[in-house]
């Protein structure tokens, strides 16, 4: 018996099948994920220090806005990277 995930799945497949990616867009993506991890990487690396330093100084009021600017460029450079992504998968189409 399969699961509701597996049907689904297979209706998808036949309703939109998927093209197999090329080697040059998988080099594309494999870069992209290295350039956005290094952003990423960057960025967390940046805001982390800024925390440690208003955690010295006890304010804790600069901390929640600094984690709160980590949380939301985390997500920014995560959703710009799969955009990107995308775009390299739908250049076969």
């Amino acid at each position: 018996m399969k699961t509701a995930y597996e049907l689904v799945m297979e209706r998808l497949a036949k309703d939109a099948p998927s093209k197999p990616l090329t080697d040059a867009q998988k080099a594309e993506l494999a870069k992209l994920d290295e350039v956005y991890k290094s952003k990423l990487a960057e960025r967390e690396v940046f805001l982390e220090s800024k925390i440690a330093g208003a955690t010295a100084s006890g304010d804790f009021e600069t901390i929640e806005q600094f984690k709160k600017q980590l949380a939301s460029d985390r997500k920014t450079i995560l959703d710009e990277l799969e955009e990107k992504k995308e775009a390299i998968r739908r250049s076969s189409d």
